[in-house]
């Protein structure tokens, strides 16, 4: 089993940045790549960056291009969310997600494992 954590979000205004880090505890061998999904109230939850774990490699929505990156975090089978330049149309739920198989990118339904989430909400 492998259970995701997530932390990081908050209230931030419009213009400002914010870290998100998604920690992967349990069994994480051959892990393959760790997603980030937003979900804002009443919308479709939103695929916006992929981290390939073995070679670095990342997508990203066009929502979130130049504005947002991901990569790997301080300790082993971390992954970050940088958010710059936020605006108020971010504001959402954040999830981190895992994939044992699939390359970048990849479907909410395709996600072998989800985070809790964390909120994310920025103020005009």
């Amino acid at each position: 089993q492998v259970k995701l954590v997530e932390s990081g979000g908050g209230l931030v205004q419009s213009g400002g940045s914010l870290r998100l880090s998604c920690a992967a505890i349990g069994y994480t061998s051959d892990l393959h790549s760790v997603a980030w999904f937003r979900q804002a109230p009443g919308k479709e939850r939103e695929g916006i960056t992929c981290f390939a774990l073995r070679d670095g490699s990342t997508t990203y929505a066009d929502s979130v291009k130049g504005r947002f990156t991901t990569g790997r975090g301080e300790t082993k089978d971390s992954v970050y969310l940088q958010m710059s330049s936020l605006k108020p149309e971010d504001t959402a739920v954040y999830y981190c997600a895992i994939n044992w198989f699939a390359n970048c990118p990849w479907s909410a339904t395709e996600a072998n494992w989800w985070g809790q989430g964390t909120q994310v909400t920025v103020s005009s």
